[in-house]
C-alpha cells in the first residue's frame, strides 16, 4: 500500500517534466515543497525550461529539483534514476502527442508511448514504487452519446493511434492493479489544456506547425502565421464551429497536486476528469484571444477534419467532491496568459 507522506518528505518522478503540462506541474509540486525528479529526453521540449522553473520557484525550492536527460523507454537509465532517488510516486506525461502525426507513424507511436510505459512500470515494480498518476485524455471517450461526459461515460473506439495509446495504457495500468492490488493508479482524463504560466516565463512551445488551436492562434497574433484555419463551420453548435472544454494549464497542474495528495495511503484505480465543465467554440476562442492581444485576428473557414467531434465537455464534479479540486480560470485568463507568453517569447524558448 502507498504511504501517506507530507510533501516535503515525498519524492515525485515526473516523466516528460520539461514539456508543456509537465513543466507547469513541476512548478506546482515544487511550490508545495515536494522533491521532484524530471526525466525527459527533450525530443519535444527545451532544456531552457529548467532555468525558467528555477526563476519562478526561487533558489531554495529549485534545489529540490533534479533533472535527467533520458528516454523513459531506456530501462538502464530508469534503473539508475530509481537507484539514485527514493521515488514515492510517478506522474507519467512522457509520450508522443501529435494526433495527425500518429496516423502517419503508428508504429512509432505505439512503440514509444506503450513501450516506455511498460519499461517504467516494470522498473517501478522492481523498486517497490507502486503509485502512478497517468496523463490520459478525453479522447478515450470518442464521439460522445451525451454531454457532459462523466467518468462513467463509456470508452469508445478512438479515431487515431495517439488516442489508442491513451486507451491502451489506461487498460495496462488497470490490469496491473488487478494482478497486484498494492498498485495505486490515478487516471487523469484531460480535456483541452491551454494557457501559460502567468509570469509569461513558461508556456506551450510546439515544434513546427502547431497541432492544437491555441498555439496556432497565438502565432497568428504574434505575426508568425497569416490566419487561423477553422476546420468545420457547419456543426450543430451555436456558431457552427466545434465546441471543446478548454482548461488552463495552471488548473491542470493543480489537479495533479490534488491527485497526489488524495491518493496517498490508498490503493486502487481511480479516474478523474479535469476540465472546466464549460464548452467554448473555436470562434469564441479567436474572439477572446483578439481581446487579449488588442486586435482582430483573421481566420479562414475550412471543411471539417476527419475524426473531429462536434462538441466535448466534462462533468468535473467527481474531482471537486473527492479531491477538492476545481478549475479556477476562465477563457479570458487562458488567452491573456497565452498572449503574455507568446508576445514575450515569439520563438518559444529559443528567443
Amino acid at each position: 500500500m502507498s504511504q501517506k507522506r507530507d510533501p516535503q518528505d515525498s519524492c515525485i518522478l515526473v516523466t516528460g517534466g520539461a514539456g508543456f503540462i509537465g513543466s507547469h506541474t513541476v512548478v506546482e509540486l515544487l511550490e508545495k515543497d515536494y522533491q521532484v525528479v524530471i526525466v525527459d529526453d527533450l525530443s519535444n521540449a527545451s532544456e531552457k525550461v529548467l532555468d525558467r522553473i528555477d526563476a519562478i520557484v526561487g533558489e531554495e525550492r529549485a534545489a529540490r529539483l533534479s533533472f535527467y536527460r533520458a528516454d523513459v523507454g531506456d530501462r538502464d537509465a530508469l534503473e539508475a534514476i530509481f537507484d539514485d532517488n527514493q521515488i514515492d510516486a510517478v506522474i507519467h506525461f512522457a509520450g508522443y502527442k501529435a494526433v495527425g502525426e500518429s496516423v502517419k507513424k503508428p508504429i512509432e507511436y505505439y512503440g514509444n508511448n506503450i513501450g516506455s510505459t511498460l519499461a517504467l512500470v516494470d522498473v517501478m515494480r522492481e523498486h517497490g514504487c507502486k503509485s502512478i498518476i497517468f496523463s490520459s485524455s478525453a479522447t478515450v471517450y470518442g464521439d460522445p452519446d451525451s454531454l457532459p461526459l462523466t467518468e462513467a461515460s463509456p470508452k469508445k473506439a478512438c479515431t487515431n493511434p495517439y488516442g489508442w495509446t491513451k486507451w491502451m495504457i489506461e487498460q495496462i495500468l488497470s490490469d496491473l492493479h488487478t494482478a497486484d492490488p498494492e498498485w495505486n493508479v490515478v487516471l487523469l482524463r484531460y480535456f483541452n489544456p491551454i494557457g501559460a504560466h502567468p509570469t509569461g516565463l513558461m508556456g506551450e512551445d510546439p515544434k513546427g506547425i502547431p497541432n492544437n488551436l491555441l498555439p496556432y492562434v497565438a502565432q497568428v497574433a504574434v505575426g508568425k502565421r497569416e490566419s487561423v484555419h477553422v476546420f468545420g463551420s457547419d456543426y450543430d453548435t451555436p456558431d457552427g464551429t466545434g465546441v471543446r472544454d478548454y482548461i488552463h494549464v495552471m488548473d491542470l497542474a493543480s489537479g495533479h497536486a490534488a491527485a497526489l495528495a488524495w491518493m496517498g495511503g490508498r490503493t486502487g484505480v481511480e479516474i478523474f476528469n479535469l476540465g472546466t465543465g464549460k464548452g467554448t467554440s473555436v470562434l469564441q476562442i479567436i474572439e477572446a484571444f483578439s481581446s487579449a492581444c488588442g486586435r482582430e485576428l483573421p481566420y479562414v473557414l475550412e471543411p471539417r477534419r476527419a475524426g473531429d467531434v462536434t462538441a466535448n465537455y466534462a462533468d468535473c464534479s467527481k474531482a471537486r467532491d473527492e479531491m477538492g479540486w476545481e478549475a479556477r480560470f476562465g477563457i479570458d485568463e487562458m488567452c491573456r496568459d497565452s498572449w503574455k507568453w507568446q508576445s514575450n517569447n515569439p520563438n518559444g524558448y529559443e528567443g
